[in-house]
């Protein structure tokens, strides 16, 4: 058994969710164990826990990276938990640690999350028609340098059916 597809989804943490970002979030989290990739998060509330929570129930694997020190912070839909004590510094950890990104609304934390993803020219979707720091970069590039597109989709199945592909290109 070779290394398993590792996807990481971010988006609003708990200030901010709204039922629809858990909505789709949850259905994310749900495609991408149907699809036997590792769910990725940051480990908290918000998209973070509708992501793990839909991927446990669909029986994925589900990893949370937290930026406390203490295991206990994390969602309880984490099967592994790696907690860094390293605050927001843990948005490096996690962009690098997937093999690609979905972005489900979000504010600047997101936004920190997916610049770290883009320098390291990781692929990346992103769920179009949501209030999010990431709208203006949505089938565009975060600068001149135009490392990798963040592709707009529309729906979970299409955002874990692009960045399957993408990450096999």
């Amino acid at each position: 058994m070779g290394k398993m597809r590792q996807i990481l989804v971010i988006g609003n943490n708990t200030n901010g969710c709204t039922s629809v970002h858990e909505k789709l979030a949850y259905e994310i989290g749900q495609e991408i164990a149907m699809s036997d990739s590792v769910l990725i998060t940051g480990g908290l509330g918000g998209v973070m826990t509708a992501a793990a929570h839909g991927a446990h129930d669909a029986n994925g694997m589900t990893v949370g990276i937290i930026p406390q020190d203490d295991a206990a912070m994390a969602n309880p839909f984490c099967d592994v938990v790696i907690p860094t004590g390293m605050g927001f510094a843990r948005d490096f950890l996690n962009a690098l640690a997937a093999d690609g990104v979905i972005i489900v609304g979000g504010g600047s934390g997101t936004l920190s999350e997916a610049c770290a993803a883009y320098m390291s020219k990781k692929p990346m979707v992103a769920i179009r028609n949501l209030d999010s720091s990431i709208n203006p970069y949505i089938d565009g590039f975060l600068d001149h340098r135009e490392n990798i597109k963040i592709i707009g989709v529309d729906t979970p199945k299409d955002a874990v059916q692009k960045i399957l592909e993408l990450i096999s290109e």
